[in-house]
């Protein structure tokens, strides 16, 4: 029996100081991004696409169209957001710094508020000088999580390491590639770990280095470096916060 005072488990509900603290946050995130140039966007609840960008297809909630095409839920933002500006809206825009502030849901009842920028053929460190603002601005200071995309592929192509086994972070699984400079890898965490690369062979080397002169022009008190984060990334070429 379901009360007339229930809420589905996982969506959200706002009021009275809980209300106002959303809103402040999202009024004094959308001004932040206008004043450096970012328009905004909102896209539609509804999504033809969604299920390209989430390989766990049972995160989302389904129907159908009128003529009987499967629609979903809007899952996340960033997919879409990056689709409709450049497959939909085309030349009729030339900005390429967009922002959204607007709800995601999964399935079976969890809602979620996204605030997000997409920034179209933008550098690392525009984004992540954005994202630290953005932060500062709403009085947080969460970890910022410094990874190289490039680095799990070449251990997956030339040195055998699955992407499945980097994926899920099996740390012992990941120790037994018979590489000499695997552990020394597995321990990079901190910018000071980046000092000393000469172990490595130079193509590992190179993608190293990247994430060290990345961090050099970025200024931000809690930033850990990850260098077998791996994730797919379906929506690129791009750069997010």
């Amino acid at each position: 029996m379901i009360f007339e005072h229930e809420i589905p488990s996982g969506s959200r509900l706002y009021f009275g100081t809980s209300a106002k603290l959303k809103r402040e946050i999202e009024f004094v995130s959308a001004e932040m991004l206008e004043n450096l140039g970012f328009e905004e966007i909102v896209t539609p609840i509804f999504s033809y696409h969604q299920h390209e960008c989430f390989d766990n297809q049972k995160l989302l909630v389904r129907l159908n169209d009128e003529a009987n095409h499967e629609v979903t839920l809007r899952a996340d933002s960033t997919a879409d957001v990056v689709r409709i500006v450049t497959k939909r809206l085309g030349r009729s825009t030339g900005s390429k710094k967009w922002f959204y502030i607007q709800p995601t849901v999964t399935f079976p009842t969890k809602e979620q508020y996204q605030i997000g920028a997409e920034i179209l053929g933008g550098s690392f460190e525009e984004v992540a000088r954005v994202a630290a603002m953005l932060l500062k601005e709403i009085d947080i200071e969460p970890v910022m999580q410094i990874a190289n995309i490039r680095i799990p592929h070449l251990l997956n192509e030339k040195y055998g390491v699955s992407l499945e086994v980097l994926k899920s972070m099996h740390v012992e699984q990941i120790m037994q590639a018979e590489l000499p400079w695997i552990e020394q890898l597995v321990r990079i965490n901190t910018i000071e770990d980046l000092e000393d690369l000469e172990e490595f062979p130079s193509d590992i080397r190179m993608e190293l280095e990247k994430i060290k002169e990345a961090t050099q022009n970025v200024s931000y008190g809690k930033m850990v470096i990850s260098p077998l984060f791996y994730a797919k990334m379906r929506y690129l070429p791009m750069s997010a916060l």
